[in-house]
């Protein structure tokens, strides 16, 4: 199983997210193709109710800790309660509007 499969099914196995997100950015290092050790998390959980961010963090590095002990050289963590996740984009952030794609009028 993949590293980014490995974190995903450990994060929402712990914290049973109502949105998560995780992007491999190890393309954007010095990693070669298909490296999987630079990773960004976004994960938003009723279970950081009343938790400080740095307990938050704490919690994520316990669930994942045989990933970074082994496998992951950076882990970008963006931990929000369900009311702040809300608060910031009102659910989730918007879709761009489409431009019409194949659908535009053809001249």
């Amino acid at each position: 199983m993949s590293i980014y499969l490995q974190i995903e099914d450990k994060l929402v196995d712990a914290f049973t997210p109502s949105h998560l997100e995780v992007v491999n950015e190890s393309h954007m290092h010095s990693s070669g193709a298909g490296a999987e050790s630079h990773f960004k998390v976004v994960l938003v959980s009723q279970k950081f109710t009343g938790e400080r961010l740095l307990n938050r963090h704490r919690a994520v590095n316990k669930v994942l800790a045989d990933e970074l002990l082994n496998h992951i050289h950076a882990l970008a963590l963006h931990t929000y309660t369900e009311e702040e996740w809300k608060d910031l984009f009102n659910g989730a952030p918007m879709s761009p509007p489409c431009m019409g794609g194949s659908k535009r009028e053809r001249r």
